[in-house]
């Protein structure tokens, strides 16, 4: 089940929220996982991080629950 769907244009695309711990770091970061559900970019996926850090993945999620859509719309048209 998506953590988010979002409407893009034509697409609609599933949200998935990840916590990322890179090597030699104390903070995780936030990446997102997009996948196209339909239209015609449907089974298409991307991932890309969302500049959000947190000492905790819990943190890092609560945080993650008050981005906005818009702010998820605008990656997708980064993407375009």
């Amino acid at each position: 089940m998506p953590w988010r769907v979002i409407a893009y244009g034509d697409e609609v695309w599933h949200v998935q929220p990840v916590a990322e711990l890179r090597p030699n770091e104390h903070a995780w970061q936030l990446m997102l996982s997009f996948r196209a559900s339909s239209g015609r970019m449907r089974d298409k996926a991307f991932w890309t991080p969302y500049p959000i850090e947190a000492t905790s993945k819990s943190a890092l999620f609560l945080q993650a629950e008050l981005i906005p859509d818009a702010a998820l719309s605008n990656l997708l048209a980064g993407r375009s």
